[in-house]
Order: C-alpha cells, then sequence, then structure tokens
C-alpha cells in the first residue's frame, strides 16, 4: 500500500524543515507522495522537487492560501499549480507584503508594551518572504522574553491577546479562481478546526475541487463527516499532516497517511482540466 502526505511546510513559511530535511523524512517514512504548501508562496518548490527526485517520491507543488468568505476564515490548498504563473506570483508577493507589514505591526504593539523585542530579529530568524505568528514567537523565545512558544501565544499573540493582529485575506472565491487560472485544485483544508461546513456548498458553486478529510486535528468522527461531504458534492478527498517541523512541538509529517489512489485522482483531475482547456482553445 502507498501513502501521501499532502500538507507540509517548510522554512519558506512558517516551518521549520529546508526541503530537504522534510523529503528525508518522507523518505524514512516510506512516503510515496509528498505536496508542499507553504502559506503565500511556492519559493520551496525547486529544492523540494529535486530532493523529492533523488528520493524516487512524486512531488505535488502547492501552497495554502488564507481567505474567507462572510467573515468566516478558511484555508484553501492550491495543488499542481503552475509556480511560474506570472499572475499566481503576483497576488502572492502582495500577500507576502501583507504578512511582513502584520509582523511591524505585531512587534510595534509588543513594544508599547514593554517587551523590547527588535523586529529585524524576527525577520532575520524567519529569512523567508511569508513571515508568520510562530516566528514572532520563535524570535521572543531567542531573546529570553518568554519561557517557551506556548507562552509567546497565550501572553502575547493569540487572537484577542495584546499583540494580536488580524491577518488580511482574500475572498475565498478570488481564491479558489487564481488557483484555477494558475492550473490548479482548489482544497479546503481542514475544515472541521475552521468550522466551515455552511460555506463549502458556496465554494462547491464557486468550483472547490476537494476537501482535506484527513488532518492531524480532525477526529475519526470529523473525517467520516467530510468524506460524507465529499461524496454528496463529488469533491476530491486529500489529507495531511500539516508538519511545521519543530515550531509545534514533535514532527507531524508521519501522523496522515493518504491512501495513494487519492493522489491518482487529483492528477486525472489537472490532465482533465488541461485537456478540456484545450479543447476549448483549439
Amino acid at each position: 500500500m502507498k501513502f501521501a502526505d499532502l500538507h507540509l511546510h517548510t522554512y519558506f513559511s512558517d516551518g521549520t524543515f529546508s526541503p530537504e530535511e522534510l523529503v528525508g523524512h518522507g523518505h524514512r517514512l516510506g512516503f510515496a507522495a509528498l505536496a508542499l504548501t507553504d502559506h503565500d508562496s511556492v519559493e520551496g518548490c525547486p529544492r523540494m522537487i529535486a530532493a523529492c527526485e533523488a528520493a524516487g517520491i512524486d512531488f505535488i507543488p502547492g501552497a495554502e492560501l488564507t481567505a474567507e468568505h462572510n467573515d468566516t476564515e478558511i484555508h484553501l490548498l492550491g495543488y499542481y499549480v503552475d509556480t511560474q504563473n506570472d499572475r499566481f506570483l503576483s497576488d502572492i508577493g502582495r500577500f507576502q507584503s501583507v504578512r511582513q507589514d502584520r509582523i511591524r505591526e505585531m512587534v510595534a504593539r509588543l513594544n508599547g508594551l514593554n517587551v523590547p523585542l527588535p523586529v529585524e530579529s524576527v525577520f532575520a530568524l524567519a529569512n523567508c518572504k511569508s513571515p508568520g505568528r510562530p516566528h514572532v514567537a520563535r524570535a521572543l523565545v531567542k531573546a529570553g522574553l518568554v519561557r517557551s512558544l506556548d507562552e509567546a501565544f497565550e501572553r502575547f499573540l493569540k487572537k484577542n491577546r495584546p499583540a494580536w493582529v488580524p491577518k488580511a485575506k482574500m475572498s475565498a472565491l478570488e481564491a479558489i479562481e487564481l488557483i484555477h487560472q494558475a492550473g490548479g485544485l482548489a482544497v479546503m483544508a481542514h475544515p472541521g478546526l475552521n468550522r466551515t461546513d455552511d460555506v463549502i456548498p458556496v465554494l462547491v458553486e464557486a468550483g472547490l475541487d476537494g476537501i482535506e478529510c484527513f488532518h492531524t486535528k480532525h477526529s475519526t468522527v470529523m473525517s467520516e463527516r467530510y468524506l460524507e461531504m465529499a461524496d454528496k458534492y463529488h469533491l476530491l478527498i486529500t489529507g495531511g499532516s500539516d508538519c511545521h517541523g519543530f515550531s509545534k512541538g514533535k514532527p507531524l509529517i508521519g501522523t496522515v497517511k493518504l491512501p495513494y489512489e487519492h493522489v491518482e485522482k487529483l492528477k486525472a483531475k489537472v490532465e482533465q482540466r488541461k485537456f478540456s482547456t484545450t479543447d476549448e482553445h483549439s
């Protein structure tokens, strides 16, 4: 039986592993396919492709976009996106700038609370175009201003804590369209965490391709519910560990093993869409 993990992060967003380290873990665990889904970034994909080729693992290029619909936050995974697509790169570039501004605002709030964290230390530690809250937390620990990542989030960075800054988001319908125009498949990430059940029919109308039924934080009951929804709306099924390396305790890669048949269905859908687009233009 072959397995895949289709939700992984590297240090090109808020993970701690390099693409090569991530593939090393995947290889040791016997995965047949891996997808890289960094937040608002496809920067790690070229290195991940090379590492997967060397290890004999199928690679799926992807990205995780933060979106919203009627004030509900939705995370959309774009699979098989063309990582050279101009509009895709330009749009995620805009969101990278928004992320950097958000870091500046969080640090300004911390400084206002007499927490002397220099913003440069966060950007130096992040060393990527898509910094996030975990980078602020790690910088606080490194500077000795808090004892642990948990303390950083509990005291300052969780929603409604004094240094929390809301994230600017694109509309979910825009995000689906952006993924499609880059040749990708749009899949809703961890619906059980975002409580997005009510939004699913609307997104299906907008062209949602799939749903992440299996996730580290989905209970068996949740996974079963989303499998039923996938069946009802004819959606592709995906799953992944959402591994961020060591930034959230122990690495999660290996905790979710998606049967490889679902990767084959994703591939078939991408091919079918390419074929129908070619037909339209011929």
